[in-house]
């Protein structure tokens, strides 16, 4: 979603937004106590001029806390008085008379011309003459009665006024709206951040969830937009207004429009019937809609769910607009409030409308398009919050997310993939959801079932577990299915080309000889590819896309190839297989997935993702992009890295320098280090290449949380330092010392003393006589020799703080443990 242009933080912006939402619903409350002081018997003045003036301070404060747009998302200007509007309207007239008069006789107001001894009732006669003019041309207009008759009004008038022609091109233009040239883009749907959730385009959304053809549409906010929200259309026109978006999207994706009334005139009409009625109470406050809306639903509702017909039409979605579209659960307890408690079919109706997924969508959708404003519909699911470096999903709400993991069984995960992983992972949890793993086995040539298995154990060593394991494999006959339809819609056709001169053509944006194939041809030769007949393997299945296209992934790509090695699951069942680009956009919204995490590699991969879906007829699913993780001087690629294991130039897949979930485990990496390094990365999708003493960092903050202290020693460049004083090696004498000293709770351990201690050789060079250091855990030693050996004596009650050094060391006694530590640089 867009952010705001301010440079705040979430925080702030979350503040503000939680302060306008209370100063707008302070609005709301004032001006319901009014109407009701207004409905009293007896009337009470006072009362009212005393909420008349709290309306007009809260309504004040609600503009300067928003950049001087008002609650009704328009600029604030000041209320004026009755004598001071009398006054402004006054002027108005006179000047406007002013105009129309010295433009009768062709002068300028001010100028030489208009110095000419004109009567002031001459002026105004001929003001309204002219006004009059522009009145009825303006009229026959937008009755449908232009042509020669409205040009003919026109002229008139403008000979007599040059205002009246101006008045008239505006009248023309707003019969024609839709032919508007416009800023939008496209399928750009635009309105202000600004306004109340009724002001938003919420029935359009609605629309578009429902019809699952809301990936057709982009979203931005512009908080100068003061018309409602608008919709760019492809001719270039603009499209304003809720219901009539709403109308457009219903119209442009259901041939048989089922959410207008389907093909049934009748039902048609008592669509449309509704939808009027819900537009004429929007000049009511809330608090009439409801009622009133309630009271014409109660014989509608008594023995039916939806308002016409047996399905949800926009009848429905206008109404819901109309009282509040109450999808949040404060906003539909004040609906219930409204009405006293009362159970009436509309309540039903209402929590039927709250809890369908589209209208949650549609909510979350129209509420979070400038910040990160997550929606709550349940008291009880709530969610945590974002943890920092993440961002919401777009339109996800409590238990409607589902999300996937597709590793290719091709090699070991690495680090790209842990963080592709779990980033699905901490999605589908927060949002109470679904993660599947779902392994990608569409090509034989590279796939064992060692690398299947040694995916589910990496995924067990991440912490991940998944709520279904699924295979692509399983679906190979209903991607065939597939595959042969879009051949039969013409949009697909076997190609043998050679494989260099197709890349060449497609460099080129040249149409393949086959491209015009009949789709007869196209299954005869599919056939012969899927058989055992090596003859097949020269021919291949290419989509019918578009070969002029700047992307190139859009350029008749490859579908299916002939592979005639059997199948690590499958065995020799098949002998064609479809490739990624086909299977994983068709098994996606087979599974249910509803968004699918990819790295921003694939960008120019998500419009083919998106137009097999749409060939298809399939459900759509939403594309969340982030970036790859990348490491300097490191290489992720599992072709490479299989190439350093078969070459013997490391110890397997699990070697401590290797970059494999298993690699990093061994060397030390902590997975609550590794998850909160990821989730710092979260969705962004700007590609750093980045140092590995970072990810190192954050493990050595995380493990110094637990990590127990122990000392240790160089056994080959470590020195012998004598403690005058200490305990002789025939005494087994022992201090008493915590294991964590910034967390008693670990305990404590045993550390042995002795006369004699090794330090590390190069924590005492440039040591002199005289010289304090801290044996940590021990004490302070003042050194009284270097010359032919160290030696010290210990201070009993020596001062830490004023010691230069403070050491580790080890008692030189024969219980010493041997330890090898291993280095990788």
């Amino acid at each position: 979603n867009p952010k705001p242009k301010k440079n705040i933080d979430i925080n702030q912006q979350q503040t503000m937004t939680t302060n306008l939402d209370e100063l707008r619903g302070k609005v709301t409350a004032i001006a319901d106590e009014i109407t009701a002081l207004k409905k009293a018997n007896p009337v009470d003045k006072d009362a009212i001029a005393a909420s008349v003036k709290a309306l007009l301070d809260a309504k004040r404060t609600f503009a300067q806390n928003n950049g001087g747009i008002g609650v009704d998302g328009k600029p604030w200007e000041e209320p004026l008085s009755k004598k001071e509007k009398k006054a402004k309207e006054k002027a108005e007239k006179a000047a406007k008379a002013a105009a129309a008069a010295a433009a009768a006789e062709g002068g300028d107001v001010g100028g030489k011309e208009a110095e000419d001894p004109i009567s002031e009732g001459a002026k105004k006669k001929a003001a309204k003459k002219a006004e009059k003019a522009a009145k009825k041309a303006a009229h026959k207009a937008q009755q449908g009665g232009g042509g020669a008759a409205a040009a003919s009004a026109t002229s008139k008038a403008s000979k007599s006024a040059p205002v009246v022609k101006a008045m008239s091109s505006v009248s023309s233009s707003a019969s024609k709206r839709s032919t508007v040239s416009t800023k939008l883009v496209s399928n750009q749907l635009c309105y202000n951040p600004n306004v109340s959730l009724t002001e938003r385009p919420v029935a359009a959304l609605t629309v578009a969830c429902l019809t699952n053809t809301m990936n057709n549409y982009s979203i931005t906010s512009d908080r100068n937009r003061h018309s409602g929200p608008a919709l760019g259309l492809p001719n270039g026109g603009e499209l304003t207004g809720d219901n009539a978006i709403a109308r457009y999207f219903a119209r442009s994706a259901c041939s048989n429009h089922a959410l207008l009334g389907g093909g049934d005139i009748d039902q048609m009409a008592l669509v449309d019937s509704w939808v009027d009625y819900a537009q004429t109470l929007t000049k009511f406050q809330q608090i009439r809609r409801v009622k009133a809306v309630a009271a014409t639903l109660a014989s509608t509702l008594a023995e039916k769910t939806y308002v016409v017909g047996h399905s949800l039409t926009l009848a429905d979605i206008a109404l819901f607009v109309c009282i509040g579209f109450p999808c949040e659960a404060a906003d539909a307890l004040q609906v219930e409030h409204i009405l006293g408690g009362k159970r009436c079919p509309m309540i039903r109706w209402m929590k039927m409308m709250k809890s369908h997924p589209a209208v949650r969508e549609a909510t979350q959708l129209a509420k979070g398009i400038s910040i990160d404003n997550e929606t709550s519909f349940d008291p009880d699911a709530k969610m945590d919050p974002l943890v920092e470096g993440m961002n919401p999903l777009e339109g996800a709400t409590v238990g409607n997310v589902c999300t996937r993991f597709p590793p290719e069984p091709s090699g070991y995960l690495h680090i790209g993939h842990a963080k592709a992983v779990l980033m699905n992972e901490y999605y589908a949890r927060r949002y109470k959801g679904r993660l599947i793993v779902r392994f990608d086995d569409t090509n034989p040539s590279k796939e064992k079932e060692e690398f299947q298995s040694s995916i589910i154990e990496d995924l067990a060593m991440l912490g991940v577990k998944p709520d279904v394991v699924t295979f692509t494999s399983d679906y190979f006959k209903t991607i065939e299915g597939h595959a042969r339809d879009l051949m039969k819609k013409g949009l697909a056709y076997m190609d043998d080309t050679p494989q260099e001169v197709m890349r060449q053509e497609r460099m080129d944006r040249v149409d393949s000889k086959h491209r015009n194939q009949s789709h007869e041809d196209a299954i005869k030769y599919f056939d012969l590819m899927c058989s055992k007949d090596k003859e097949g393997g020269k021919w291949c299945l290419r989509a019918k896309i578009d070969m002029k296209s700047n992307n190139g992934t859009m350029r008749d790509p490859v579908l299916f190839r002939q592979n005639l090695l059997p199948h690590h699951r499958s065995g020799e069942t098949f002998r064609a297989y479809p490739t990624y680009d086909l299977a994983c956009p068709i098994v996606d919204s087979i599974e249910g997935v509803t968004h699918a995490l990819r790295t921003t590699e694939y960008n120019d991969r998500d419009e083919q993702y998106q137009w097999i879906q749409s060939a298809l007829g399939l459900r759509r699913v939403r594309i969340h992009a982030f970036a790859r993780m990348n490491f300097i001087n490191t290489v992720l690629s599992k072709r490479k890295l299989t190439w350093f294991v078969e070459n013997g130039h490391v110890t397997g897949w699990d070697d401590a320098r290797f970059p494999t979930v298993r690699g990093v485990i061994r060397r030390g990496m902590n997975l609550d280090a590794l998850r909160a390094f990821i989730c710092s990365q979260g969705a962004s999708k700007n590609i750093v290449d980045m140092e590995w003493k970072k990810i190192w960092a954050e493990n050595k903050k995380e493990i110094d949380k637990y990590a127990k202290r122990f000392m240790a020693v160089d056994k080959t460049e470590n020195v012998e330092l004598i403690v005058t004083n200490g305990p002789d090696d025939s005494e087994s004498v022992f201090v008493s010392t915590d294991y964590l000293p910034k967390d008693k709770s670990f305990g404590k351990r045993l550390v042995r003393l002795s006369k004699k201690v090794l330090l590390e050789k190069i924590d005492v060079e440039g040591i002199k006589v005289g010289e304090e250091i801290v044996l940590m855990r021990w004490g302070v030693v003042k050194i009284t020799k270097v010359e032919g050996g160290l030696e010290g004596e210990l201070i009993p009650d020596g001062d830490f703080k004023k010691a230069g050094r403070k050491l580790s060391w080890m008692a030189d006694v024969p219980t010493q443990i041997p330890v090898t530590l291993y280095e990788f640089d």
